[in-house]
């Protein structure tokens, strides 16, 4: 039961809130536009980028992104929602941003500050997922909820709900 309540450790400073519904909302308007554009921005893009399987990996990350920057926006199994988006950031970043730095560049991007100019959501959404997995989602969240539920002779006076 302790394990549980450790990784819904939640009692970060209730601002925590406006870094999670950033990064949630990034994602999960990310993943949704995969399926809405699916030349543009779904396996089209993957395609082009050289992506095996673009329709199968596409939609495979759209819908990771989609259920985890849900998980993320409300605050529900935060530190594990982190998880899939860290290595889908990752990968981004390595796929496109990163091939750019080689001579001749990568899809009209070259150079250092190329590179810098097209990577600057990635890096913001990479730290922020990090913050979020090192600090956890903070006290206005479903996970601080839960922990606050299954500690035991934990006193919930004056918040709303309990």
């Amino acid at each position: 039961m302790r394990d549980v309540v450790g990784t819904l450790r939640a009692d970060g400073p209730g601002a925590m809130i406006l870094v999670r519904l950033l990064v949630g909302a990034v994602f999960l308007s990310e993943g949704i536009q995969k399926f809405l554009f699916p030349d543009k921005l779904g396996p089209g893009r993957f395609e082009k980028i050289g992506i095996p399987a673009p329709g199968f990996f596409a939609y495979l990350d759209g819908t990771v992104e989609i259920v985890c920057g849900l998980l993320v926006l409300l605050g529900l199994l935060t530190r594990l929602a982190c998880i899939p988006l860290l290595v889908d950031i990752c990968l981004a970043i390595a796929l496109t941003k990163l091939r750019a730095l080689a001579p001749g560049g990568f899809q009209g991007v070259s150079g250092f500050w190329g590179v810098a100019h097209e990577a600057r959501t990635d890096w913001s959404m990479l730290f922020g997922l990090l913050f979020l997995l090192v600090s956890g989602p903070g006290r206005y969240s479903l996970d601080a909820r839960l922990a606050r539920r299954l500690t035991p002779g934990t006193l919930d006076v004056g918040r709303p709900g309990s």
